[in-house]
């Protein structure tokens, strides 16, 4: 569903390490611009994760407003989204990526 939301937009970054939940869509955008230096009215999407490592949000620009997306892991015991945990970095996710995240994959796959 995330991905098919995603379809028209650019580029996709996932913010690296975790993110406070409680902050919403303003706060959201504030970590875009002030600690990573990105607009975040450009059409690109911006994922976050939280603590836990059992929910992600997606924040993006849909042309009149934001869009704030969230996917959470039913069984938050076993099930967690491979998370990088380098806090200060913002990486540039291809369309591939993206699936294998949002299916609990590693985004960095090995090659043979």
């Amino acid at each position: 569903m995330l991905i098919n939301m995603l379809e028209g937009i650019e580029k996709i970054y996932i913010a690296y390490g975790i993110t406070d939940f409680r902050k919403q869509i303003s706060s959201l955008c504030s970590i875009v611009k002030d600690k990573y230096g990105r607009n975040p009215y450009n059409n690109s999407a911006y994922i976050f994760c939280n603590k836990k490592r059992n929910s992600i949000r997606v924040l993006w620009y849909d042309k009149n407003g934001f869009v704030l997306a969230q996917k959470t892991l039913l069984d938050a015991d076993k099930m967690k989204f491979q998370w990088p945990r380098n806090s200060e970095e913002l990486k540039q996710l291809n369309k591939r990526q993206l699936e294998w995240l949002l299916s609990g994959l590693k985004i960095e796959q090995k090659t043979s």
